[in-house]
């Protein structure tokens, strides 16, 4: 004990570390890391690019989904209009094309209607698919092979 006493207190000591230096030092390098990190983020194009093509994609969504069903006012719960109560929307991309979900409603005696939607890379209707009774839809869905309706 007395050894490790005696080596703490030789003058030029490197067990021996003026800890405020090193304290300034690593905030320093640790905010300028941040620093850059939030600028490089910030300054990254290709982030706001995605999330405005994906805006673009599930506002083209509620219209394809409004015309299919032929109902006029629906309300959506979708990845632009969240809802957690509702349930989960998503817009993702694939392969070659996009699929978006969500809900709507008539109004609000009605209840949410699960929905999801296929497009094409051109933005082209491949497949909806709504869970809803509504004798209208299921008769529409038998005229058009895209839609699918399930109770």
């Amino acid at each position: 004990m007395e050894i490790e006493h005696a080596i703490t207190q030789i003058p030029g000591n490197r067990l021996a570390m003026n800890h405020t230096v090193g304290r300034a030092i690593f905030g320093l390098v640790v905010g300028l890391g941040a620093a850059w990190i939030s600028y490089t983020w910030l300054t990254n194009p290709a982030g706001r690019t995605e999330r405005a093509i994906q805006e673009a994609v599930v506002l083209e969504s509620r219209i394809v989904v409004s015309d299919t069903t032929g109902i006029d006012g629906l309300e959506f719960v979708d990845a632009l209009a969240a809802n957690r109560q509702v349930g989960k929307a998503y817009v993702y991309r694939e392969e070659n094309g996009w699929s978006v979900s969500g809900y709507y409603r008539r109004d609000e005696d009605d209840r949410w209607h699960p929905w999801l939607l296929a497009l094409s890379a051109e933005r082209q209707l491949i497949s909806l698919k709504i869970q809803d009774k509504d004798a209208g839809l299921v008769e529409r869905a038998s005229a058009n092979p895209l839609l699918e309706i399930s109770p």
